[in-house]
């Protein structure tokens, strides 16, 4: 936590933290580095306190300005966090594991967002974002996330509103198909009937049962691992592997991510003791069903969610 000699700008400023994280993480797609960036943006922005002019700008937009124009600065030589399915060819569910050795997109817990700025942080949003121009990024959240005005976006670039009209029109004809996967989503109370249906399917190592949750043009992705299939066909054939090295004998606990539904697996291979931490998934939903599966494995990734490694039996 940053700590600043005057006590007053610190209360003026550290309510704006949870929607400056939840910006610098759809600009750079990782949560670590997004809470690197809003430090940074504190203590930027504490320098400079004597220089804020109420009269030009709000002190919200004044930090966005700051936090986005760090982050650009973060982003330069840096490459894209994206997830499998944006980067390589589909694979078949029988093929070995590859592992990339890139940087991946990151999720977020929905505990370090407060809800209102949850908007826009969907993954598959969030990855293509990253497939944008660092400055199309930006003009693209701040206007569609954000809903600042053209000027106050072109104030916080230092460019003009004939460049933010234009880069918005781009980046938004790029996300496109990444959006539809929002208006798909059933109402919340039937996201969460799928959610508790798919997790106790999972427990149970049930295949079938987890195959009928599936839309026809389901999505499995598992990054740092390259492979990634469609369709419920692919999807069970990989189930029955992972249950096949694994077990049988799981436990799952509800998470939620990226304004999302999704649930941590933990698994027991010895038939006692406790179950050891697994996965962490985050499910997107239509009303047909489960159509993306991120699949995190990774213990830098499961522990910003607060996970345990075990859990009792």
């Amino acid at each position: 936590m940053t700590t600043y000699d005057d006590p007053g700008f610190a209360e003026q400023v550290e309510p704006f933290r949870g929607e400056l994280v939840a910006h610098c993480y759809r600009m750079l797609g990782s949560v670590q580095d997004a809470e690197d960036v809003v430090q940074e943006t504190y203590l930027r922005a504490w320098r400079a306190r004597d220089r804020y002019d109420e009269q030009r700008a709000s002190l919200r937009t004044w930090l966005y300005r700051i936090a986005t124009n760090a982050s650009l600065t973060a982003l330069r030589g840096q490459g894209r966090r994206t997830l499998p399915s944006g980067l390589v060819p589909e694979r078949d569910p029988r093929s070995p594991f590859e592992r990339g050795e890139v940087p991946w997109l990151q999720p977020i817990a929905d505990a370090r967002v407060p809800g209102a700025d949850r908007t826009g942080l969907r993954l598959a949003f969030v990855a293509a974002l990253q497939h944008l121009s660092a400055r199309q990024r930006a003009v693209l959240i701040l206007r569609d996330v954000l809903d600042f005005s053209a000027a106050e976006t072109a104030e916080i670039l230092g460019t003009t509103v004939v460049a933010v009209n234009s880069a918005l029109l781009r980046a938004r004809a790029s996300v496109a198909p990444a959006d539809e996967e929002r208006l798909r989503e059933p109402a919340e109370r039937e996201q969460r009937a799928w959610v508790e249906q798919y997790m106790r399917a999972f427990a149970a190592a049930d295949v079938d049962a987890i195959t009928r949750l599936l839309a026809a043009d389901v999505v499995m992705e598992m990054p740092p691992m390259l492979n990634w299939f469609t369709g419920p066909d692919s999807y069970a054939v990989f189930m029955r592997w992972v249950f096949e090295v694994n077990g049988t004998d799981w436990r799952t606990v509800p998470v939620h991510a990226n304004g999302q539904p999704g649930f941590a697996a933990y698994v027991r291979r010895d038939g006692r003791g406790s179950y050891h931490r697994h996965s962490l998934q985050v499910l997107a939903l239509s009303t047909h069903g489960v159509v993306r599966n991120s699949v995190f494995v990774e213990d830098d990734v499961l522990d910003t969610f607060g996970l345990p490694s075990t859990v009792s039996g």
